[in-house]
């Protein structure tokens, strides 16, 4: 099933950038007509140029370097990631003090509408297979403990924060191509969402940007 309302040519700011999911969000956002802003600690990681493209050095970890970025944007898609995947994870306040970071500064300069990223395993899905389920909870929990306790605490600032919100949360990623075709549930668990592209989870933030019903909601993903 395909999920989007376009809006083309909104201002976007993508944080992030460099990222699997940042990446693709603003290859899509500038292929469906937007204008980006794309802000990297490292500028030189994005190596391609589009006139709609503008790459600036930024860190969400100080508002003091992006807040300016922040200036007549419609939206902003937070793509920020920890690197330290399954068996590299360690504690972390990059998601909850980072976006924090970015709430603050959107209030600032009167931005209302962001998408999050965040993960399915953070809340174990009662839909999910049985098995499935135990793996979350003693295996892909228990491994990734540091980085599920920061995103907890990112949704509960986002939720607080009175802005147009949108938490995503995906489930397994993968590296394959976009599709468009996926499965989602607004505010519900989705059944049998076990794996997701990172460039679909791009598509469906870019595609639903300036969508209503995704307002103030927390998605489930997947195939």
């Amino acid at each position: 099933m395909k999920n989007e309302q376009t809006a083309a040519g909104l201002n976007l700011l993508i944080i992030g950038a460099n990222g699997g999911i940042g990446r693709q969000s603003v290859e899509l956002a500038l292929n469906s007509g937007h204008h980006v802003t794309a802000v990297l600690r490292d500028p030189a990681k994005l190596s391609f140029v589009h006139p709609k493209l503008k790459i600036v050095k930024g860190d969400i970890m100080h508002a003091d370097t992006f807040e300016k970025y922040l200036e007549n944007q419609d939206a902003v898609i937070s793509a920020i990631g920890t690197s330290g995947g399954m068996f590299g994870d360690k504690p972390t306040t990059l998601y909850s003090e980072g976006n924090a970071n970015l709430l603050k500064a959107m209030k600032n300069k009167e931005v209302h509408r962001a998408v999050f990223i965040s993960a399915s395993a953070v809340e174990i899905s009662p839909v999910l297979p049985f098995i499935t389920r135990l793996a979350a909870k003693y295996i892909v929990q228990k491994l990734l403990r540091h980085m599920y306790a920061d995103l907890l605490r990112m949704e509960e600032l986002v939720k607080e924060s009175g802005i147009d919100w949108t938490i995503v949360r995906p489930p397994r990623l993968t590296d394959k191509p976009v599709t468009g075709n996926y499965r989602i549930a607004i505010n519900s668990f989705l059944k049998n969402a076990l794996s997701i592209s990172r460039a679909d989870v791009a598509h469906f933030m870019i595609n639903n940007v300036a969508n209503e019903s995704t307002y103030k909601a927390t998605i489930e993903m997947g195939y």
